[in-house]
């Protein structure tokens, strides 16, 4: 079955290149990064650049909230899809 979709006469969509997408990714992890820098800061105002990323990497690597990912879904043991 073909879905025609109605298009704007001054709009046209592009697929970006994987590279484009890539990077886009990217920024948007950035981006993330970032604010969540600024949220850290707000949080512990007294906390040096050296704390701050270090509770940075904490949050990163423990992700609380979101332990087992960030979609729902069933938890996957990656390690045994490896073997």
């Amino acid at each position: 079955m073909y879905l025609a979709y109605p298009t704007h006469p001054t709009y046209s969509f592009t697929m970006p290149s994987m590279s484009d997408a890539f990077r886009t990714t990217l920024d948007l992890f950035n981006t993330g990064l970032d604010l969540m820098r600024q949220n850290l800061r707000r949080q512990h105002p007294q906390a040096n650049e050296e704390a701050i990323d270090r509770r940075l990497r904490q949050w990163l690597l423990e992700r609380p909230g979101a332990e087992l990912g960030d979609s729902t879904g069933r938890p996957v043991d990656v390690d045994a899809r490896r073997r």
